[in-house]
């Protein structure tokens, strides 16, 4: 119930709020029509968020800055929702401009039990698509990260949450953040947050699945160097980083004590339109950021 609860943008939001996190001012009215749309638009005040009620990966989202581009980006944003989860439901959301997108790693047990493993960030993007993610991020503090991760774990509490889960938050240039929505899930960055933590995620979430209680307490999260990801894409950067298809025509790992390279690789491998267009997650993990961004760049060439 609780992944159902979550996988609605619209319901999440209400679930948020009534736990007490601070949420971004919106109008959800499913079904509702253009105009009304339109004067909701206007009362959030440009520049707002079209986002999809089902969805997720950034599809089904669109900025708006003006009246004369909102049908058009509404329409758009409606034919992409509705291709990808059969669902063509939106919500109106305030654009924060020049966020950065911070979320915290939870874990929680059937008994009740919950802890936070800290904040990744995931700011680095394009086209609504996570290409960096680091932890711990450069731009929270102890006093976020603390107000932050109790916020989390009131909607881990709120929902009953059972398992490793992720939820997501945009920070503005004042130290502000607000709800955006939970993963239900491990998420694609999980590994930098096991680089810091020494802590096994996976191992984890079986073991909750499996019915075992989660004896790690918030205490027991020690936080050590820094530790950034990069995702390797099937893209053509000269045609605007468009996905890419064909054979794996040569794959060497990158190789390093702190370097870690979770992929399914290998030459001869194929290509192919079905699945998402990342191939692999180039992990390093130093003592400082700047370290890691050394060794991130030397691993990528």
């Amino acid at each position: 119930q609780s992944m159902a609860d979550m996988a609605d943008k619209a319901q999440a939001k209400a679930i948020a709020a009534a736990a007490g996190l601070p949420c971004i001012p919106g109008f959800n009215e499913p079904g509702a029509s253009l105009d009304a749309l339109m004067q909701a638009a206007e009362r959030i005040a440009y520049p707002v968020m079209i986002k999809a009620l089902a969805g997720g990966g950034g599809r089904g989202m669109r900025l708006v800055t003006s009246a004369a581009d909102f049908a058009s980006q509404l329409n758009s944003a409606q034919s992409e929702a509705r291709n990808a989860f059969n669902d063509e439901r939106v919500m109106l959301e305030k654009a924060i401009l020049n966020p950065r997108h911070v979320e915290i790693q939870v874990l929680g047990d059937r008994y009740g039990h919950a802890i936070h493993l800290g904040e990744r960030d995931c700011t680095v993007q394009r086209r609504h698509q996570k290409i960096l993610e680091e932890a711990p991020s450069p731009a929270v503090s102890e006093d976020i990260r603390a107000r932050m991760g109790e916020a989390a774990l009131k909607l881990v509490k709120a929902t009953g949450y059972v398992g490793a889960g992720t939820v997501e938050f945009l920070l503005d240039e004042r130290g502000e953040f607000y709800f955006i929505e939970m993963n239900t899930r491990l998420q694609v960055e999980h590994g930098v947050t096991e680089l810091i933590t020494g802590i096994d995620l996976v191992q984890w979430q079986l073991r909750i699945a499996a019915g075992e209680p989660l004896t790690l307490m918030q205490s027991d999260v020690k936080f050590n160097g820094h530790a950034i990801q990069g995702r390797l894409c099937a893209e053509d950067p000269a045609k605007d980083f468009m996905p890419q298809t064909g054979p794996v025509l040569d794959w060497s790992v990158p190789q390093g004590n702190h370097v870690r390279v979770d992929h399914a690789l290998s030459p001869g491998a194929e290509v192919s339109p079905w699945y998402d267009s990342m191939l692999a997650k180039v992990m390093v993990h130093a003592p400082s950021r700047q370290q890691a961004c050394m060794a991130l760049a030397d691993a990528l060439s």
